[in-house]
Parts: structure tokens; sequence; C-alpha cells
């Protein structure tokens, strides 16, 4: 079993994932080109592998794609396929629109390859991206059928409008510049009572979010990344983030124990056992054992123990990142047990040919997910959070 991050396995399989065809499986993803591009190049820049295994004249060729996928009017599309080139009208438009995500991240693929961003068409992306905001502060993912905002309310779509705003140096002073302050009470306003950050006000905290609203805030702020607006809040947010390490790493292993079955039916004939409330506790069973005592864990249960995105969820590898980067931001990540963490990644999740899988067993760059779609996505983050 493998007992630290498999470097030459893990550039092997990055380098297959951008110089070769990707998997069947992948298919399906042909519109996400961009995501897909922006996470291999991530992740092999993270490695310390990326200049040193592409030409000057492939990072040309990288970054001429990009830019073939800006859009006319502001912001990039996902891939080159939905350009409609001479065939574009004003009747078809919204057949070939721009993505928030895809804009963020074609700039921050740019940004890996160290492209000045001087073909980017900062005031149309600026613009573009005003027109994306919503009344309640949030951002759509883009502009369809006679420049209607597309897109649920999104944290993930805030995050990218925040940091599309602070690459191309946004400011208030301008005259395209986007609702700062309204996005601002939108983050505040997703903080949940347990101290988290859900994808919008009344929903469930998540740990994705959580990093996302804080990065956001900063961007848009003068605030420091390790600054909180309160004391108070802080404390919430990383008390939940800590909880969130678990052991659970299958779905089989969450079972309920069967030891209240007797309790609550009795045999034939026999009187039915009710627990009795005395002086405020409740006195149970001889049978039946207090919980405490039954979920007490194991010492081999918390040799691994990765980290969960919700509350009562199995571990899942991209949220070591998620979560691990939350904590590290809020100078926390020592109440972590980071060892358990390093070994559910290395010897759990990490594949034998390189890459990550979403859980234990799972092949990586095989198992679409549903959000975000590839489990490349899973392999970078979990690359970063192990390495």
């Amino acid at each position: 079993m493998a007992t630290e991050l498999n470097k030459p396995s893990q550039i092997r399989y990055f380098l297959r994932c951008l110089k070769t065809h990707l998997p069947t499986a992948y298919t399906s993803n042909d519109s996400l080109r961009m995501t897909l591009a922006f996470f291999t190049l991530c992740a092999l820049d993270l490695l310390g592998a990326l200049h040193t295994n592409i030409t000057e004249s492939e990072k040309a060729a990288y970054v001429d794609w990009v830019y073939r996928c800006q859009h006319p009017d502001g912001g990039f599309r996902g891939f080159t396929g939905a350009d409609l080139g001479a065939a574009g009208n004003a009747e078809n438009r919204h057949w070939d629109p721009a993505n928030i995500a895809a804009t963020y991240f074609a700039l921050a693929t740019l940004s890996i390859l160290d492209d000045d961003m001087g073909k980017v068409n900062r005031r149309g992306c600026l613009n573009w991206l005003k027109r994306l905001q919503k009344s309640d502060g949030t951002f759509g993912e883009a502009l369809g059928l006679h420049g209607k905002v597309q897109g649920e309310r999104d944290m993930r779509f805030c995050y990218c409008a925040a940091a599309i705003r602070w690459i191309l140096g946004g400011d208030r002073e301008e005259e395209q510049d986007i609702d700062v302050d309204g996005l601002l009470r939108f983050f505040e306003a997703s903080q949940t009572y347990e101290g988290g950050f859900a994808n919008g006000p009344f929903h469930e905290a998540n740990g994705a979010m959580s990093l996302l609203g804080k990065l956001s805030t900063s961007m848009t702020t003068d605030r420091p990344l390790n600054v909180w607006p309160s004391l108070e809040s802080e404390q919430r947010l990383v008390g939940w983030l800590v909880g969130l390490q678990t052991s659970t790493l299958q779905e089989e292993d969450i079972s309920a124990p069967d030891v209240l079955e007797s309790s609550v039916h009795a045999d034939a004939g026999e009187e039915i056992i009710n627990p009795t409330v005395e002086a405020a506790q409740v006195v149970l069973p001889e049978n039946v054992r207090p919980v405490a005592e039954m979920i007490k864990p194991f010492k081999e249960d918390l040799v691994w123990a990765g980290m969960t995105g919700r509350c009562n969820k199995v571990a899942d590898t991209c949220y070591a990142f998620w979560t691990g980067g939350s904590l590290q931001i809020l100078n926390s990540l020592h109440l972590l047990d980071q060892d358990a963490l390093a070994r559910y990644l290395i010897e759990k999740t990490q594949h034998r040919i390189g890459g990550f899988g979403k859980l234990p067993g799972d092949v990586p760059g095989m198992s679409i997910v549903p959000d975000p779609p590839p489990a490349q996505i899973h392999v970078a983050f979990g690359s970063e959070a192990a390495d």
C-alpha cells in the first residue's frame, strides 16, 4: 500500500490527459473542454511538471486555443465548437454564449501558461460580467435569448464573477463595475447557523461554498483572507469545518445497529418496554446500550479520515481541498488530523496508474460526477491536498 504521493504516476496521468485523447466517458463533456484544460494544466503546474514537459510551441498553441474561445461580446466560451462563425446572426447568437465558469477557467489557464493577457477584451468582458448580475447581487451563468440572464442562483457563479473581476482589475470607480455591495450581502446572508456557507440563504452549508465565499469576499474587498467580519462567525465556521473530518469512507459504512429492535417490539404476549423519563434522565432497557458506547470509534477506524462536504456524508477526495483550504486561510489547519487525511488520500483514493478517485476504488478520469462533471476535478484537488 502506498505511503506517499506517487508523483511520477501523477505526472504521467496528467500528461496523458493533456497530450492524448481522453477516455470515452468524457465524450459528453465536449462543451467543457475549457474546464478540463484548466484542471489538467493546474495539476501539472502544482506538481512542478508543466513547463518542463511542454515545449514553447505547445504552450503557444494552448494559449492560442484559449483565445479562440473568446467571445466577441465579452467573456469566453467553453469550447470552440459553439462558435457559429460567419453563420452567426442576431437570431441565433443565443446559441453561442460566453459562459461565466469558462471565462474564469480561461483567464486562470492563461495565467498558468504565463500569458500577459494582452489579447483579452478586458472592457468587453467586464461589461458582459455586469450584465450577468441579478438584482439580488448574484450572477447567472450566461446570457440567453434577448439578453436574459440564464442560470440559477449559485455561489460558484458568484465566485467566478469575483475572480474574473479581480484578475481583470475591476474597480468600483469604473462605469462597468459590478454591484460589489450586493454581492457581499449575498455572501453574508449565505452563512448558516452552523457556521458554514451554503449555496445561498436558507440552504444547507457545504464545505466548497465556505471556501468560495471566503475567497470571493477577500477578492471584492480590501479585507485580508485571514480576517473575518466577527470573531463569533469565524469560530462557528472553524468548528463546523473541523467537524467535517470523518472516518466514514464508503456508503456501506453508514449502517444503523439493530440494538433498538428488541426494545421497540416485544415478543408476542409480552408488555412493550418503553423508556421512562425521571428527573430529566432517560432510563434505557438493560438490552440497549447508551449512544455514546454505540458510536465509540475503534482505533483502526481513525487510521484513515477524509473530509466530507456536508454533515452525515461519506468522505470525498475533493473536499480535502475545499475544507482544508478554508482552514488554511483561517490559520486553523492544525485542528485537523492531517496524518489521517494524508493517509486517506494516498492509500485509499490515489490510483496506481496516477490520479485520484472520488471515493476509494474509483477509477480516475472515468467516473463522471454530477457537479462539476469530470472526475479530473477530484484528481486535481486530490493532488494539491496530498502534495
